[in-house]
């Protein structure tokens, strides 16, 4: 009888040691780290937590865009970051301020922050941009709001001759957009010497409209033709164009 009991407790505290030690081999290994992602991605892979903090600074980039008669023209972006309440601040000079643009600004917010691997809950990021009253910014100036961001974060200095346009998405992708021989136009008389576009948008091609009519008799007959065009942006804005596919490779420009 007695040895039954003595095989009873040593087998609990067997059970017992053994939960222990499992527990104690998971804990050791929960790890975090900063987030770096696969090569060539956009963005870094998406982690639950942040725990780097920011190099506070400021970033200035000129960014084009297209008024709303549809020239080109460069605005003047600036971004700084600060010691905070994790707030988004917008300071805006005269600019018709779309709600695509305040979800442009978060969007590449997130980016920068899964980018770099910072802890911005801590950290206020404050947006100005200085444009005349006709200019209309919205979802193509993504990637340029992005670009300073990150600069902003690491308290970098972009590159002042070179621009870039395209939209953001969550993952760091680079979308295209609309205007983009206007807008390299524009960067190229605000000095740029090189204009970034979406993957896809160094060539454009598009149709032109062109409507005949001719008189038969007392009738006008009328028809509409679509002619295609292709246009390389970069001969005739006289300017070297390369595209991007992500934040990553947009950032190797400004940033080297």
């Amino acid at each position: 009888m007695e040895s039954r009991h003595v095989l009873a407790i040593i087998t609990i505290l067997l059970v017992v040691s053994s939960a222990a030690f499992v527990s104690k081999m998971e804990e050791g290994s929960e790890t975090t780290a900063v987030n770096t992602g696969p090569a060539g991605s956009g963005t870094p892979t998406q982690s639950s937590s942040y725990f780097v903090k920011p190099v506070y600074g400021r970033a200035v980039i000129l960014m084009p865009a297209i008024d709303n008669n549809g020239n080109g023209v460069v605005t003047s972006l600036k971004v700084e970051s600060a010691e905070g309440e994790g707030r988004t601040l917008v300071n805006i000079n005269q600019l018709i301020f779309w709600t695509d643009t305040q979800q442009s600004i978060q969007t590449a917010k997130d980016v920068a922050q899964n980018y770099t691997g910072y802890d911005l809950s801590n950290a206020d990021i404050i947006y100005t941009i200085n444009a005349s009253a006709t200019v209309l910014e919205g979802p193509s100036a993504g990637a340029a709001l992005t670009i300073a961001t990150v600069a902003a974060l690491r308290n970098a200095t972009p590159d002042p001759h070179v621009m870039i346009t395209g939209t953001i998405e969550p993952d760091g992708t680079i979308g295209q957009v609309g205007g983009v021989l206007e807008k390299a136009q524009a960067a190229k008389a605000a000095g740029a010497t090189l204009f970034l576009v979406p993957d896809g948008q160094a060539i454009d091609s598009h149709y032109n409209q062109q409507r005949n009519c001719r008189k038969i008799g007392p009738m006008t007959y009328c028809t509409t033709d679509y002619l295609p065009v292709t246009v390389d942006i970069a001969a005739q804005a006289g300017v070297q164009v390369k595209e991007v596919s992500n934040i990553s490779e947009a950032l190797k420009y400004f940033l080297g």
